[in-house]
């Protein structure tokens, strides 16, 4: 087999027995496509490759000046496909059984604080309220205003966001079911005012299957438009769009659930990761927390 049906046969069982999500299946397809490419160049095949070969591939990408993180990231999916091959019977080798993933610092979470966040929701409001609904550019900032507020309410991912179901609104809309990696569900709660926003947006739709409906072959909006609409909104706002991101304000709602007290096992849970050990990156958060109780209520503390 060549390697791109060597790489589609990987693919497509990711998908069916581990139920991979679309972002990360064309992740996969990317990185394997690149890998494959470069053995080709050198006349191998992954059927065939060696670890000095590997080796030499992930000497190439560093040298391209791919971060730690990013070639760690690559050797996971490498060593995913060279197993896949090895118990398929489709190689005799796994050349990545021995190869160090590349160490990297965990870098803190960019994150906004909590006067930039509201900062961005009141002119989000402003604008919404201020444009003609019925026209093109009203019906971009009303949905820009309530993308705003569910992303902040719940710290979905943008993916998740984008592509909710009008049946993911459930009661009274005071909670969403959302679909996350891995197919898995879970059921996020509302405030009061992304409450409000979703219902008065809701009202507005047609019939369809998507919250965020658009014209594209997804059928929902594509998260890079909101995430240029949101560095568009944040210039306006006075803050450095390059700071402002879907997956950073993510992270500030985390975050500012912890500074306000919440558990790290609640925050896993609104965030939809399968293991704490992925929340943990916000215990620096945590940290800062504890320091400022010491200190406001130890005894022995300076007044």
């Amino acid at each position: 087999m060549a390697d791109d049906h060597l790489i589609g046969a990987f693919l497509e069982m990711m998908s069916a027995e581990r139920g991979a999500a679309a972002n990360t299946i064309a992740a996969y397809q990317r990185d394997l496509a690149d890998y494959c490419g470069f053995l080709n160049a050198v006349d191998g095949s992954a059927r065939t490759a060696k670890r000095p070969l590997v080796i030499a591939y992930l000497e190439r990408l560093e040298a391209e000046g791919l971060s730690a993180a990013s070639v760690a990231r690559r050797l996971s999916a490498l060593r995913q496909f060279h197993r896949f091959l090895l118990a398929e019977g489709i190689s005799g080798d796994d050349p990545t059984r021995i190869i160090a993933s590349p160490k990297a610092r965990r870098g803190l979470p960019k994150i906004l604080s909590v006067e930039e966040v509201d900062a961005l929701l009141a002119l989000a409001e402003t604008e919404a309220e201020a444009e003609d609904p019925l026209s093109a550019k009203g019906v971009r900032a009303r949905r820009l205003y309530v993308l705003l507020e569910l992303l902040y309410a719940t710290g979905m991912r943008v993916s998740e966001l984008v592509s909710l179901l009008r049946s993911a609104v459930m009661r009274d809309a005071s909670f969403l079911t959302v679909t996350g990696k891995g197919e898995r569900e879970r059921v996020v709660p509302l405030n009061d005012r992304s409450r409000d926003a979703l219902m008065a947006w809701v009202k507005t739709l047609e019939a369809g299957r998507f919250l965020f409906p658009a014209d594209g072959q997804s059928g929902h909006l594509e998260r890079q438009v909101f995430a240029r609409d949101l560095k568009a909104l944040a210039g306006r706002a006075g803050i450095a769009s390059a700071r402002v991101s879907p997956h950073v304000l993510r992270h500030a709602f985390a975050s500012h659930l912890l500074q306000g007290g919440a558990n790290l096992r609640i925050v896993q849970m609104l965030l939809g990761h399968a293991d704490i050990s992925t929340t943990q990156i916000y215990t620096h958060v945590l940290d800062a927390r504890l320091r400022e109780l010491v200190e406001k209520h130890h005894p022995l503390s300076d007044d």
